[in-house]
């Protein structure tokens, strides 16, 4: 559903944006092809990009519409017309630095040798014309409209993959301690969602900060941000630990059915935790995460007691211990304080 509200409004807007540049062209009485092509390409996911694409975009159309005019006057409208505009543009482009703007240059170049018959300079300052319509129209549209808003988005989807991660990691220690001859490649695919979608709300927070040098609201809300992208590191964190237990190869473990049930139980409220994140106990953390660090020493003591009995590798019992200890350390820095008070958030 999020997915589709974020669509919907830059379709709703763009279609705006080509509404009111048709318009506008039309009053001017220029054809607003070329302007509309502008507009099209100008709605960004922040308004920022599109205006430092749209400072991009309009030296790189200038470029096109020079290089159409000027082989037009050559070898007026013939296959090496088309041909030289556009791989002139692009090369222009390209050395320039101008990468936002090629296409929509490449494009216009392409499409003025078509429309262009007579008054061939009139004609280029015309495009000139068309283009900044289109940039400054979507822009308008864009900052005016819907303007971009990701905060729900990410709250929303950091309490996603606290729940996913939860999720996980339950069903890692069951197959770990019950089921040790189960497949585990649902589990690796679960670890690669959960990093792609880690990856996406850094992006939406990228653009959330974008917006903060137009939107004084934005900036109000940089500590938000912040609490957002500590988060997120301690998920990413999170998920290396749960991929690491993923690959520790699972001999017979030595652990009696009540030391398993000790730890399934711990992992079972650690997962809620990571699930249920408003009622995060502080107390209660504390107090399962004494009993897995005590049940971590009593298996060390085996290992160390006689130079005998010293393996050259840990055994998994050691590093699977060791590595929920971990992630307990790390949930326990995700529920700041302050990080509660995001959650609450997400779910208005």
């Amino acid at each position: 559903m999020r997915s589709f509200h974020f669509n919907g409004s830059r379709i709703f807007k763009t279609g705006i944006a080509i509404f009111l540049t048709a318009i506008i062209c039309e009053w001017f009485g220029w054809p607003p092809v070329f302007a509309v092509i502008t507009a099209i390409v100008t709605i960004e996911p922040t308004v920022s990009d599109s205006i430092k694409k749209g400072l991009v975009r309009f030296p790189a159309s200038a470029i096109g519409s020079a290089f159409a005019v000027l082989f037009i006057t050559f070898f007026g409208n013939s296959p090496i017309t088309y041909t030289l505009a556009a791989v002139a543009t692009i090369l222009a482009c390209y050395k320039l630095n101008l990468h936002a703007g090629l296409l929509v240059a490449t494009l216009t170049s392409v499409a003025m040798v078509e429309v262009i018959h007579e008054h061939i300079l009139v004609s280029f300052f015309i495009r000139l014309g068309t283009t900044t319509i289109g940039l400054l129209v979507s822009t308008a549209v864009n900052m005016l409209v819907f303007p971009p808003n990701y905060r729900k988005d990410i709250l929303r989807s950091i309490q996603s993959i606290g729940e996913r991660a939860g999720n996980m990691l339950e069903q890692t220690f069951q197959t770990i301690l019950f089921d040790s001859d189960a497949n585990r490649q649902k589990e690796q695919l679960i670890v690669k969602e959960l990093v792609t979608e880690i990856r996406k709300t850094e992006k939406l927070i990228h653009f959330q900060r974008d917006e903060s040098s137009l939107y004084p609201w934005v900036r109000e809300r940089e500590a938000e941000l912040q609490m957002a992208e500590k988060q997120l590191l301690f998920l990413h964190n999170l998920e290396f630990h749960l991929d690491t237990l993923l690959y520790i190869p699972l001999h017979k473990l030595m652990w009696t059915t009540a030391e398993r049930e000790v730890i399934m139980h711990a992992v079972t409220e650690l997962a809620n935790d990571l699930k249920h994140s408003i009622d995060y106990d502080h107390e209660k953390h504390q107090c399962q995460l004494k009993n897995i660090t005590d049940l971590f020493w009593d298996n060390s003591k085996g290992i160390t007691a006689s130079d005998a009995m010293r393996p050259t590798e840990f055994p998994p019992e050691f590093t699977i211990l060791y590595e929920l200890i971990t992630i307990y350390d790390l949930v326990d820095k995700f529920f700041d304080p302050g990080s509660v008070k995001v959650a609450q958030e997400a779910k208005k």
